[in-house]
């Protein structure tokens, strides 16, 4: 028997949409990466790009556990003197709604060229609303 290696050319990419309104946003993001990743198929091969096309909807309606809301912090420096930037969970999703989710799955990702295109198939919208139709994504659970 051998071993079937998955590459560009002879994966078959589907489209999924996955509703995160009241997951927990850690469980929901290692669906999510999962996903993206490719890890659901028999085809998988760590060091190529198996996977499908993640939409994920109401990403402003994720669950955090505990006090998590005003105990997290996001953490950037404008590379400026002084530029130290530090806002809680709560302040990051009233300004960028899909942040959280889009950090979470960004980082459950390899830090490589391969991780960089996996986050270019990944669509996050804040509400329920997505402009995907034409690619008929079929539903899928947050959590497994």
């Amino acid at each position: 028997m051998k071993t079937v290696m998955g590459s560009k050319q002879t994966v078959q990419r589907n489209w999924v949409v996955i509703d995160v309104k009241d997951e927990v946003l850690g469980r929901a993001a290692t669906t999510i990466a999962s996903v993206l990743r490719g890890k659901h198929k028999p085809i998988f091969t760590p060091h190529a790009d198996c996977g499908d096309f993640v939409v994920v909807v109401n990403a402003e309606k994720v669950r955090l556990t505990g006090k998590k809301w005003q105990d997290k912090k996001y953490i950037h420096h404008t590379q400026f003197p002084g530029g130290f930037r530090e806002y809680t969970a709560e302040e990051a999703v009233a300004r960028h709604p899909t942040r959280l989710v889009e950090d979470a799955v960004r980082r459950m990702l390899p830090r490589t060229n391969l991780g960089r295109a996996l986050m270019k198939k990944l669509k996050i919208y804040a509400g329920d609303k997505h402009p995907h139709a034409a690619q008929k994504p079929a539903a899928m659970a947050a959590t497994s």
